[in-house]
């Protein structure tokens, strides 16, 4: 199993630098951030110095969204940090939560989610494309690799991420979440004729390691007002029972509204709705005994990376108790 590391790019920058090279120096291969222009910074700018500062650590939004980025743009800035740093980026991508709302606009439809993942992939890979009618590709481009993957928790999302992305990201740690979206993408794979083994599975979420239980669920609980903004979207698609697990929709029923400006922050005051058993199951608490023992659960339902959102009072600790005692158990 890989792992990474999950920031938001809250000034200063040079403290998510800090935090990425720290990471690379505990073993984690990936260093992700949060993409809301307007919550934090601009993440591009923050990758460059990142990529600049590290020697092997592949970055890249967890996750960017087609609504907020003109699609030749995002490209040409992968392509960018990938001929100068070597291929050491990838493009998580979504409908749009944070990003979209913030500013007033709806999530994307997931047609448009394939159509940008088809067209900044093969720009950034030097292939040519059309939009608006007209041929594009971009000269430059020589070698360039980026994967696409594609965060989802609905049927029709999981479709999406089967038929077109490069790898699935889930935000929630739960196995039970975890086997039906895992076989949902792999069906949806073998379904279009693709290698479900060629798609990357990568689970992210809030990780905590130590004794308090009550803190660290205190701490986390931000992380299922987030999961909760999403499910009450698949809730109004697709009712409360039948199509999603009630594992996944049965907690936001007492969820009243969600204000951003708390967004991802403990001590979020949109999530009084979340119990402490979706904290427990969601994300991953306790001593590193417990973090290893779900991590190998996870590891056998075919999960290739475990993304950690660092975003808690005690990151520096739990950041070195992964390098010191989890990642080797489950890179070995």
């Amino acid at each position: 199993m890989d792992f990474g590391i999950v920031l938001q790019t809250d000034p200063p920058a040079s403290d998510v630098v800090r935090l990425m090279k720290a990471a690379e120096d505990q073993g984690f291969r990936y260093g992700w951030t949060f993409d809301s222009a307007v919550l934090w910074q601009e993440p591009f700018v923050v990758y460059s110095r990142i990529l600049a500062e590290t020697s092997s650590l592949v970055v890249g939004p967890m996750v960017t969204s087609p609504g907020t980025r003109d699609w030749s743009v995002m490209a040409s800035t992968f392509a960018t940090l990938n001929d100068m740093y070597g291929n050491r980026t990838v493009c998580g991508i979504g409908r749009g939560d944070s990003a979209h709302r913030v500013v007033g606009k709806p999530p994307s439809t997931l047609a448009t989610v394939r159509d940008c993942m088809r067209v900044v992939k093969d720009l950034a890979e030097g292939r040519e494309v059309t939009m608006n009618d007209t041929a594009v590709r971009i000269p430059w481009v020589r070698g360039g690799r980026l994967e696409m993957w594609m965060a989802g928790y609905g049927p029709k999302a999981l479709k999406t991420v089967g038929e077109h992305a490069d790898g699935f990201i889930l935000q929630c740690a739960d196995p039970a979440i975890a086997r039906w979206t895992i076989g949902a993408v792999r069906d949806a794979a073998r379904a279009a004729g693709r290698d479900p083994g060629g798609i990357t599975i990568c689970v992210a979420a809030p990780a905590y390691v130590g004794e308090d239980l009550a803190h660290q669920r205190e701490q986390l609980r931000w992380f299922g007002g987030m999961v909760g903004n999403h499910v009450a979207d698949l809730v109004s698609r697709y009712g409360s029972s039948g199509a999603v697990p009630r594992e996944l929709t049965d907690y936001i029923r007492e969820r009243e509204g969600y204000d951003y400006r708390h967004h991802g922050r403990a001590g979020n005051p949109s999530t009084d709705f979340v119990p402490d058993e979706i904290v427990d199951r969601f994300c991953l608490l306790g001593p590193a005994s417990a973090h290893i023992a779900r991590l190998q659960e996870l590891a056998e339902l075919g999960v290739d990376q475990f993304a950690l959102y660092l975003m808690h009072d005690e990151r520096e600790a739990t950041l070195g108790a992964y390098g010191n005692q989890i990642v080797g158990k489950l890179t070995a």
